[in-house]
């Protein structure tokens, strides 16, 4: 997704994500997208979406669009891929620091990064299944944060994982 109507660098970005793409990925559909009119597609029909590939600043506005889908920002993992280390894996909201300390924050997205940092990270399959697991099952429980309607606080919401991790 980019914005190539408007901005040379998003010209340069589409130029160099096609050559990548028929170099190494040409076993994997590319659809060029402008980044209003996917705003619009991410609303009306998510699930077209697969994976998304952006720049940093539509990336950042697109995740907290797409986090209010699932109901809360505090839902999503992320993770930035590349080069030959595992990556980097945290909740789109990121740290949070303006409610640091206040008990308030969903902890969901934090166990779901860690599930993405096992399975894409390490490789660690099973685990990461188990954490997904967890986080479902205490949901399924009725866990609801107060950003998802409920009462339970950070603590009370990771113990509710944490008790459904096997």
């Amino acid at each position: 997704m980019d914005k190539a109507n408007v901005l040379e660098t998003s010209r340069l970005w589409r130029e160099v994500v096609s050559e990548l793409h028929a170099r190494e990925f040409p076993h994997i559909e590319l659809e060029h997208v402008l980044v209003d009119n996917a705003a619009m597609q991410l609303v009306s029909a998510p699930r077209h979406f697969d994976t998304i590939l952006t720049e940093n600043m539509f990336g950042d506005i697109l995740s907290d669009e797409a986090a209010m889908i699932t109901g809360s920002i505090g839902m999503l993992p992320s993770a930035s891929l590349g080069g030959d280390g595992p990556g980097m894996f945290e909740p789109i909201h990121g740290s949070a620091p303006d409610i640091a300390g206040q008990g308030i924050a969903n902890p969901l997205a934090m166990f779901l990064s860690v599930a993405m940092l096992l399975q894409h990270g390490l490789g660690l399959a099973s685990e990461a299944a188990a954490v997904e697991s967890a986080v479902q099952r205490a949901l399924a429980a009725g866990l609801r944060t107060a950003d998802l309607g409920g009462q339970a606080d950070t603590a009370q919401a990771t113990r509710a994982v944490l008790d459904n991790l096997e």
